[in-house]
């Protein structure tokens, strides 16, 4: 059984991953961390980390990148895993992640659908023969007008992916309005849609002479990445430290 701080609790996310875990006989959400202790569930609720009594094998975080550093410090304090959902972090906040990971267990990934994390290992099978052809390389990802950050993590986590079968020659480009001239050939280009209630929907094209490749990936649901985080959670309980992916999750 995995014993699950669940941080974000009273967020859309958050009710969603209690519901999937109550259905679950390998996974119980012991405690849960929100602003509003008031909301009512199934587990205490409290407005920090560090005041959870319950003992816990992994936290889940879908929540902000404000809590990051309580929720680093509980790890290392109590030896206990965490699955890092949140999006939106800074560098400095990255190189924490890193940093902990040499004394703690944790999973960070900017999306944690089985489609997205096949859809990255796609990428890095098809982009250099791609690239090396002449194709150019366009990301388009739309999502819900109250997604606060542009562009998604998951667009970024992408763009990463292909970068890193191209050296990490290629520059990333945002915004194609502030400059008129040709599109380089060593670029990436990420546009952002805000819209409606979009839950996530991801796009890498490849553009070449006469012909243009689209992979697509459309979540209907926010239980696909509820799931995945559940089936993380469990998969690092008890594991070494160290920085792991949903690589390592879906094999």
């Amino acid at each position: 059984m995995t014993r699950i701080i669940m941080v974000g609790c009273g967020g859309k996310m958050g009710k969603v991953i209690s519901d999937i875990v109550r259905s679950d006989k390998d996974a119980e959400i012991v405690a849960g961390v929100d602003v509003n202790t008031s909301w009512s569930n199934d587990y205490p609720v409290y407005g920090k980390i560090s005041d959870v009594k319950e003992k816990a094998d992994v936290i889940i975080d879908f929540s902000t990148p404000v809590v990051l550093e309580d929720i680093l410090d509980y790890c290392e304090e109590n030896n206990t895993a965490a699955v890092l959902c949140t999006t939106g972090y800074s560098r400095e906040e990255v190189e924490k992640i890193n940093n902990a990971s040499k004394k703690c267990t944790l999973l960070r990934s900017a999306n944690m659908s089985l489609g997205i994390n096949t859809m990255i290992k796609v990428m890095e099978a098809v982009t250099k023969t791609l690239a090396d052809a002449g194709f150019d390389i366009e990301i388009v990802e739309k999502h819900h007008n109250q997604k606060v950050d542009a562009p998604s993590g998951t667009a970024l986590a992408l763009a990463d992916a292909i970068n890193g079968e191209l050296n990490n020659e290629y520059t990333y480009r945002y915004d194609r309005s502030s400059e008129r001239e040709k599109r380089p050939v060593k670029e990436i280009g990420i546009s952002a849609v805000r819209g409606g209630t979009i839950v996530g929907e991801h796009e890498v094209i490849f553009a070449g002479t006469d012909e243009v490749i689209e992979f697509k990936h459309t979540a209907y649901s926010k239980a696909i990445f509820a799931k995945g985080a559940v089936q993380a959670a469990k998969y690092i309980s008890g594991r070494t430290p160290g920085l792991y992916t949903m690589k390592e999750v879906i094999g």
